[in-house]
């Protein structure tokens, strides 16, 4: 099972984090399943940027990003090469290392 290492952030998980998800699984639906309060405003539909992260490391082994994710990710907070959508960030077997920016374009957010 691949393992999600989190960089430290400063409200959702300060010590950082690592967490194990089955292959197959969005990276937003275990942060979430496992008590990292990502938001995901759009309940991980591809329709917002909330759920927005930088990988660090194993970006080649998620899934394929498509037109309407690169598309979005154009109105990120802090946008970077290797940013993904969480909810569209799709597990294989490698592990990964991903950052959590520290805002996101959401001004009101939710508690999921």
């Amino acid at each position: 099972m691949p393992v999600i290492k989190i960089l430290p952030h400063a409200e959702l998980c300060p010590q950082g984090d690592e967490i194990e998800a089955p292959a197959g699984t969005s990276i937003c639906e275990a942060l979430v399943e496992n008590g990292i309060a990502l938001e995901h405003a759009c309940e991980m539909s591809c329709a917002c940027t909330t759920c927005h992260v930088v990988v660090k490391q194993g970006l080649s082994s998620l899934g394929e990003i498509d037109e309407i994710e690169e598309d979005l990710l154009d109105k990120a907070w802090g946008l970077t090469p290797s940013s993904r959508l969480a909810c569209q960030a799709i597990l294989s077997d490698a592990d990964v290392l991903i950052e959590i920016p520290k805002y996101t374009i959401n001004h009101a957010r939710e508690r999921h």
